[in-house]
């Protein structure tokens, strides 16, 4: 059995709880963002990546558009240390871009840090220590007054080599296991660090909070972000900055509460890719923000190619589910879902509406360069006419009527259902040609010729029927009359012609195709279904009714 008793919160709450940032009710513009992806989520790796993998990773951040990237723990291994001098002495760092360095509070560390950022062009210093009650009880058995010197004597090495070093250089402390102290204590370590550091007006200094492990509810974290920010020293020339992990599955959640909670900059990784269950997911944070009509700053018009150097990269998988890149994330398969998705998108593309509203699609999915017939619309035994008449339009250009597209959907279910698996478009076009254009047997038209005459039509119909060439003369009130009497008039067969459409398609020899489709009912009750093509549209109307009609007999 499961016992737990033997749990209870490892959190904090602060001496004052104001909850102002309930009163907010979205996020107004974009944080400050920090990729950590080369150090958070290169450690977290099993075969961290190699100089070339964090290179083209980096490559990829800069096209995102990150301006302030943690780069690496130098001092931690040589290729962490290398891949910094490489960054630097190859003019690899643009103008407008940040390399951030992480170290520990320990001396030896931060001198082989500044050894490794020397001569960088603007790079921050992230040092830290950790402050919780269970590390400093059971790992370092020190009290806070040493646990606080720790921190400033960083403080004052670091302050002391950056002036000592040739380079452009910013601060960052992090309090480590934020989470897991006593706010007020945080809020005095924090002071202490920044009465070191003098933050001013040439003088940024960004104070961390991280969440470097998950114990409490995000309301919880956002309290403590409101308390810091209102409570630290210095604020105007300080950035508070956030640093969540997903050890309870909220780490979006506790962001977006803490970024109301008056946090400026956000550290994550691409995907969430972190230690343990991973970092809070940049992508996830930045396309909530424009999914609400905030730009958030970064660029991921071209999700898949950015998931591809992920993948390739770190040897992760992105799971089909994961918000907004996953495979399925757009993708529908319920037969109502597609309904009124398919619908959804009509009365946008007929109220020619800028504003995105489609029904159980969050946002427009060509906005991360996915497309609506392979990502939205997929078909399996769950799907329903709406959809999978969608997609035949949508990417063929097919538009069947109604009763037409309910009994093509129970054919494509039939087939996935028996063969349990997803049809992709090109199989759902072919078993729409397949089952309704030209089926010849038993009868197949070889030639015809009409004659107009006042108040109707003659036709000369030449059929195939069961191997046997047989000329058929007829009358009708029209072309597609004409033909449909000579047909019942060779096989003595009756039916009634119930539905009847029509629409041009162009064919890939840029040429304008008529396409009918016809739906006949037999003396039991029966529907049948035929289509035909040709460019000429009467031609177009005899097959399909000659298709409709051997359906009829299978």
């Amino acid at each position: 059995m499961m016992n737990a008793k033997k749990y209870s919160p490892g959190y904090y709450l602060p001496p004052e709880m104001t909850y102002d940032w309930v009163k907010k009710d979205h996020i107004e513009k974009a944080p400050l963002w920090c990729s950590v992806d080369l150090r958070d989520g290169n450690q977290s790796l099993v075969i961290p990546m190699s100089f070339d993998q964090k290179l083209k990773f980096y490559q990829l951040l800069l096209k995102i558009g990150f301006k302030e990237i943690e780069v690496g723990f130098p001092a931690a291994s040589d290729t962490e240390y290398d891949f910094l001098r490489a960054l630097i002495e190859r003019n690899l760092i643009p103008e407008d871009v940040t390399v951030q360095v992480l170290t520990q509070c320990r001396e030896h560390i931060i001198r082989k840090t500044f050894e490794a950022v020397k001569g960088a062009p603007s790079a921050i210093v992230h040092f830290y220590n950790s402050v919780s009650v269970a590390q400093r009880e059971q790992v370092f058995k020190k009290s806070k007054e040493e646990i606080k010197k720790i921190a400033t004597d960083g403080a004052k090495l670091v302050k002391q080599l950056a002036a000592e070093y040739d380079g452009n250089f910013r601060f960052e402390y992090s309090p480590e296991s934020f989470t897991g102290a006593e706010p007020e204590y945080s809020l005095e370590v924090c002071n202490a660090v920044l009465d070191v550091l003098e933050p001013g007006p040439d003088n940024n200094v960004i104070i961390n909070l991280p969440v470097t492990v998950e114990m409490s509810m995000p309301h919880i974290y956002a309290s403590q972000i409101e308390y810091m920010n209102k409570n630290l020293k210095y604020r105007e020339y300080v950035t508070l900055s956030l640093h969540p992990h997903n050890d309870r599955g909220t780490g979006v959640a506790d962001t977006e509460l803490a970024l109301l909670a008056g946090a400026d900059r956000v550290e994550g990784t691409l995907f969430g890719n972190g230690e343990r269950t991973g970092n809070v997911d940049i992508i996830t944070l930045a396309m909530n923000m424009y999914s609400h009509g905030v730009d958030p700053k970064l660029d991921f018009s071209d999700m898949p190619a950015i998931a591809d150097t992920y993948v390739k990269c770190t040897g992760m998988r992105i799971h089909e589910r994961s918000p907004y890149a996953g495979a399925l994330v757009f993708a529908a398969f319920s037969g109502s879902h597609q309904d009124a998705i398919a619908k959804g998108m009509k009365w946008r593309e007929e109220k020619r509406l800028e504003q995105w509203t489609t029904p159980y699609i969050p946002i427009d999915p060509t906005d991360i360069n996915r497309t609506y017939d392979a990502d939205v619309i997929r078909v399996n035994s769950q799907s329903g006419k709406g959809g999978i008449g969608y997609l035949l339009e949508h990417t063929y250009g097919y538009s069947l009527p109604a009763k037409m597209k309910e009994h093509f959907s129970y054919l494509c279910k039939g087939i996935s259902d028996r063969e349990h698996r997803e049809l992709k478009p090109d199989e759902i076009l072919e078993i729409f040609k397949h089952n309704y254009f030209r089926i010849v047997e038993p009868v197949c038209i070889q030639k015809m010729n009409f004659t107009e005459l006042q108040g109707g039509v003659d036709a000369d119909i030449v059929f195939d029927y069961n191997g046997k060439e047989i000329e058929i003369k007829a009358s009708g009130n029209g072309s597609i009359d004409a033909v449909s009497n000579a047909l019942k008039a060779l096989t003595g067969d009756s039916y009634s012609l119930e539905v009847y459409t029509e629409h041009s398609l162009m064919n890939q020899a840029s040429q304008s195709e008529a396409i009918a489709y016809i739906g006949i009912k037999t003396p039991n009750g029966e529907m049948s279904w035929g289509a035909g093509y040709h460019t000429d549209i009467i031609r177009a109307s005899a097959y399909a009714l000659v298709s409709a009609y051997n359906n009829s007999k299978k």
